[in-house]
C-alpha cells in the first residue's frame, strides 16, 4: 500500500486531473523501472505472523533497518510504519507484511542489486531476532484473526468498509502478497498501447507467477488464491477496465474512472480523515461532507489514484499488478518480463499484435483461467502455455534490443532474468505446482514445511 503522497497545490478544475497524469510523459531515455516486492514476516520458532509490536516484530525490524542500516523512519501517530532511502522506501502492508518500493533505476541489473541488497539487510535484522520472511501470493496457513492490523489510519478506514463492497476486502489487506514493477510512458499513446498490453495480458502474469495454491492450511483448488481473493474484493476498484480498449481513451478516460473510484480517505495533518464512499466529484466542488467548504490538491488526487486496484493501474506511470508475490529470481523476472514487451517498440506492437484482437469476454475469461490453471488456463482456442512461450519470445527479443550490460559489461543485456520463467514454460509447471507436488509429496500434507524450504 501506498506512503501518503505530497506537493501539489489546490486543484481549480477537471483539467489539471488530466493534466496530472499527462506529466509523467519522459523521453524514451528517461525511462525507469521501479519494483515494489511484498513479502510475509513470521517468528521462526512458533511460525506465527509478526505482531507489530515487541522483541520479534514488524517494529523491532524497521527499527533495525533504521539503527542499522540508515533508513529515514517514517512515522504516523508516533509509531513507525515505514522507511525512506535513496529514492526507495520500505512500507507495511495492513497484516504486516513488510514491503520493499524499489528506487526508479535504469536497469534490471540495478533493481536485482537493489533486491538483494534490501533482502540481506533485513535479514540481517531478522535473524537476529528470531524471525522469518517468506515470498508467496498468500498466507498459507494463518487465519485472519491471527494477522494483526498494522497502527495506520489507512488501514483502519479501510478495514471497517472492505465488507460492505465485497466479501473478500479483508483477506487482501491481511494475507497476500505481490510483486509489481512500474514502468513509464513517452506520450499519450504510448500509454495507450501499454495500457492495453498490460491488461491483456497480465494473465500471463498471473499464470507465469502463479504462488497461491493454499489459504488457511490446505489446497483451495486454484493456483493463485490471492488472484481469486481480487475478484471478489470491490467491483467499483478491480479487474480488466474494458474502457481501456474503447476508441478515445486517454488521460481523460482515465480521470473520468477515477473521479468515479469512491473514496476512502482525505490525509490531513497526518490524520486520516474519513471520506469512505464518497465522490472525489463533490470533493471539486467543496461539497465533500467529511470536509465541508474545503476543496482538493493534487496531492489529494494522488493519494486517492492509489486507491484504485484494477490489474494494470496509472498514475504519473503503469503499474503491473496481476502477479503473485514470490521467491528471489521471480522479483527479478517479473521487472525483466514486463520491460522487455513495453520498453521496445517492435515488441510491444508485437505484443499488442497477440491482444488485440480478444473482446472484453475472452479478456476476462482467461483472468478467470488463469488464476484457477496456471499454464494449464484454456479459453476457447487460446492455450496459456502457448501464449507464455510466444509472449517470452517477443519478450527476450526486447530485452536483446535494449542491449543493457551488466556486471561491467560481461553480460550483454537482461535475458537472463527470465531463466525462471523459460524452465516454467519448459516444464508447464509454475509456483504453485511445485508447492502441490512438495505437498502431496515429501511434505506429506504438513504445510509448515514450507517455511523452512521457501523462506528468504
Amino acid at each position: 500500500m501506498s506512503i501518503p503522497q505530497s506537493g501539489g497545490g489546490p486543484i481549480t478544475s477537471q483539467a489539471q486531473l488530466a493534466e496530472y497524469l499527462a506529466s509523467g510523459c519522459k523521453p524514451k531515455d528517461d525511462w525507469r523501472i521501479g519494483t515494489e516486492h511484498e513479502k510475509f514476516g513470521y517468528c521462526k520458532d512458533s511460525l506465527k505472523p509478526l505482531p507489530y509490536d515487541g522483541d520479534r516484530s514488524i517494529r523491532a525490524v524497521l527499527e533495525g533497518l533504521r539503527d542499522r542500516h540508515n533508513w529515514e523512519p517514517v512515522l504516523e501517530g508516533g509509531h513507525i510504519i515505514g522507511l525512506t532511502k535513496d529514492g526507495a522506501n520500505v512500507s507495511l502492508e495492513p497484516g504486516g507484511a513488510l514491503e520493499l518500493s524499489g528506487a526508479p533505476l535504469e536497469t534490471i541489473h540495478q533493481t536485482c542489486d537493489e533486491v538483494n541488497e534490501h533482502l540481506a539487510q533485513v535479514k540481517d535484522i531478522a535473524d537476529e531476532i528470531g524471525v522469518g520472511f517468506i515470498g508467496l501470493g498468500a498466507a498459507p496457513i494463518w487465519t485472519h484473526d491471527q494477522m494483526p492490523l498494522m497502527p495506520k489510519g489507512r488501514y483502519k478506514l479501510m478495514d471497517a468498509y472492505m465488507d460492505k463492497v465485497g466479501t473478500t476486502g479483508k483477506q487482501m489487506m491481511r494475507r497476500t502478497c505481490t510483486v509489481q514493477v512500474n514502468l513509464d510512458f513517452g506520450s499519450e499513446a504510448d500509454m495507450v498501447q501499454k495500457m492495453r498490453v498490460a491488461l491483456a495480458l497480465s494473465p500471463v502474469a498471473t499464470a507465469l507467477f502463479a504462488n497461491s495454491p493454499f489459504f488457511e492450511g490446505k489446497p483451495v483448488g486454484v493456483k493463485s488464491k490471492r488472484m481469486q481473493i481480487w475478484e471478489t474484493l470491490d467491483d467499483s476498484r478491480t479487474g480488466m477496465l474494458p474502457f481501456v480498449f474503447e476508441d478515445g481513451f486517454g488521460f481523460e478516460r482515465w480521470v473520468d474512472y477515477a473521479l468515479d473510484v469512491p473514496m476512502y480517505f482525505v490525509y490531513r495533518d497526518g490524520v486520516y480523515v474519513d471520506a469512505l464512499g464518497m465522490s472525489f466529484r463533490d470533493f471539486m466542488a467543496g461539497k465533500l461532507p467529511a470536509l465541508p467548504g474545503e476543496t482538493p490538491t493534487l496531492s489529494d488526487w494522488a493519494d486517492h489514484l492509489t486507491t484504485a486496484f484494477p490489474d494494470a493501474r496509472m498514475k504519473k506511470y503503469i503499474e503491473m499488478r496481476g502477479a503473485d508475490g514470490g521467491p528471489w529470481r521471480r522479483l527479478c523476472a517479473l521487472p525483466a518480463f514486463w520491460v522487455g514487451l513495453m520498453y521496445d517498440q517492435t515488441a510491444l506492437d508485437a505484443a499488442w499484435d497477440l491482444a488485440k484482437g480478444w473482446d472484453a469476454d475472452t479478456r476476462e475469461a482467461l483472468r478467470l483461467a488463469a488464476t484457477r490453471d496456471g499454464l494449464q488456463a484454456q479459453v476457447g482456442s487460446i492455450k496459456m502455455h502457448d501464449l507464455a512461450r510466444e509472449l517470452l519470445d517477443i519478450c527476450e527479443a526486447g530485452l536483446v534490443a535494449r542491449a543493457r550490460p551488466g556486471a561491467g559489461g560481461l553480460v550483454p543485456d537482461e535475458t537472463h532474468f527470465l531463466n525462471a520463467l523459460k524452465e516454467s514454460v519448459e516444464t508447464g509447471k509454475v509456483p504453485s505446482d511445485e508447492l502441490l507436488d512438495h505437498y502431496h509429496g515429501d511434505w506429506n500434507g504438513d504445510l509448515s514445511k514450507i517455511y523452512g524450504q521457501y523462506s528468504y
